[in-house]
């Protein structure tokens, strides 16, 4: 069995004595850059699984970093860093960042994150077709939504929506990427449209929509879709 590897590109020398240890512990194989040219090569040479990047790198800001690398290559990359602003998380997952965790945070949950990176990568390329989620499962060749084992009727635009979110589990996935991709680039701002379309649908796939287990809400950035595994 092959050991998924890791590249982890951060400044702070803290960090990188914290997390290589923590990551290899975990069965992964860890690599490090300390600015964004050295992750760039090392992305380019190292083929890693998934890359856990800073955004506040000496060389060039980590979004710089997420736009290069999406030119040619979909590895999933998972945010690590101290910037909290709404804007800033929205920037970079709409760049492609995958995921974003804020400083401080704990081992359990990177390594979580992680998980659902590298499941979604594999989903991705293997073409997934059934997707799961507490007791909801969408058969994506069929077009069929069911809810412990009964069909749910949904409208195109709420199934559009929801296979959206369910072919990126584990992910956050931003209000405009959302909109542009359901509903078109003119509603790209329109985010009563996606207030008003997730309601409906955690009404007909939640057990309880006002404590929604399947699609979570991230606030001021966008939605994830909680799966059976993660």
């Amino acid at each position: 069995m092959s050991v998924e590897r890791i590249l982890v590109v951060d400044d702070e020398p803290q960090i990188q004595r914290f997390l290589k240890p923590a990551l290899s512990a975990a069965g992964y194989d860890v690599r490090e850059a300390m600015t964004g040219a050295e992750a760039l090569k090392a992305a380019a040479t190292m083929a890693p699984d998934v890359v856990i990047l800073d955004l506040g790198l000496p060389d060039m800001d980590g979004k710089e970093v997420i736009a290069n690398l999406r030119g040619w290559s979909q590895v999933p990359i998972i945010i690590l860093s101290a910037r909290d602003r709404e804007s800033e998380k929205i920037a970079a997952l709409d760049l492609g960042a995958d995921d974003y965790i804020e400083k401080p945070f704990g081992i359990g949950e990177l390594t979580a994150r992680i998980r659902a990176a590298l499941r979604h990568r594999v989903q991705m390329e293997g073409g997934q077709t059934q997707l799961s989620a507490d007791g909801v499962s969408i058969d994506t060749i069929k077009r069929v939504v069911t809810k412990d084992g009964e069909p749910v009727r949904l409208t195109p635009k709420e199934y559009d929506l929801l296979v959206m979110l369910a072919h990126h589990a584990g992910r956050v996935v931003t209000h405009k990427t959302l909109l542009t991709s359901v509903w078109g680039v003119a509603h790209g701002e329109d985010l009563h449209y996606l207030r008003v379309f997730i309601g409906q649908l955690r009404g007909k796939i939640e057990r309880d929509p006002a404590d929604p287990k399947i699609i979570r809400t991230e606030p001021g950035v966008g939605y994830r879709f909680v799966g059976d595994e993660g």
